[in-house]
């Protein structure tokens, strides 16, 4: 437990059903808030703090630690909270899903210092941290198959590595993966790739990344649109023990 968190609102007399009040968030969420590792999302951590009468950094000094940058964040605090995740990838193997060398060889030739790289990195893996916990999120991965079919620089060993990973990663009771094969041709996914999140509240929130800058999404018309797109990419996937057979075959092709 985040003794600092229970420490303060046992001073203020706060209890879990009376800040999710204050903030309108659900009393489940504001009790995760508590807990070590989870820090509430940005727009409501100044409340809280000031409701309990302390300073954001002293209730959740991992704030400081966080290495993702700093535009990513309200979208790393809405994955981790999530109850499930609908991931579709048109490019890359997903973040939740990539290795060390595949996490680096995405970000190669953009304008970053080593120091930078290896930030962006070691926050994207830790990410990953979420599928391992007690209770991790339902994560359904659907990626184009030409992502299976591409390296960076020739380095066939990476993606063989990468390949094996995402086998492995589809054995977790929590991870469904399905791949778009290549005959499938032109499908609703070419407009690019986007991620649905179901909030413990009952919400629905999404994120769809850009060249260059990502958003998130709340409106309903928008996300109607993307459950839309979501069924008819799923639509064109293959089952999992057929996925599964691709990505093995895959790898074993970079071999």
């Amino acid at each position: 437990m985040n003794h600092l968190v229970i420490e303060a609102m046992t001073e203020v007399g706060m209890t879990a059903d009376m800040l999710a009040a204050e903030t309108g968030v659900d009393p489940k969420t504001a009790a995760r808030w508590a807990n070590p590792g989870r820090i509430p999302q940005t727009r409501h951590r100044a409340q809280v703090a000031r409701l309990l009468g302390r300073e954001i950094t002293e209730l959740w000094p991992d704030v400081l630690k966080r290495r993702e940058p700093v535009w990513f964040r309200p979208w790393a605090d809405h994955e981790r909270d999530a109850v499930a995740l609908r991931w579709f990838e048109l490019a890359w193997v997903p973040g939740l899903l990539q290795t060390e060398a595949y996490a680096r060889a995405t970000l190669a030739g953009e304008d970053l210092t080593p120091g930078e790289v290896d930030d962006l990195v070691a926050a994207r893996l830790a990410r990953q941290a979420i599928l391992h916990r007690d209770r991790p999120p339902l994560l359904v991965a659907v990626i184009d198959e030409l992502v299976l079919r591409r390296t960076s620089g020739g380095d066939r060993a990476m993606m063989r590595e990468q390949c094996e990973h995402l086998a492995a990663c589809a054995a977790l009771p929590s991870v469904q993966l399905h791949i778009v094969p290549a005959s499938a041709g032109m499908h609703p996914g070419y407009g690019g790739p986007f991620i649905l999140a179901d909030l413990p509240d009952g919400s629905r929130i999404a994120h769809i990344d850009g060249q260059v800058q990502a958003q998130i999404m709340e409106q309903r018309p928008e996300l109607a649109t993307l459950e839309r797109r979501w069924a008819r990419i799923t639509g064109e996937a293959l089952p999992r023990a057929q996925s599964l057979a691709l990505i093995t075959e895959a790898a074993a092709a970079w071999t």
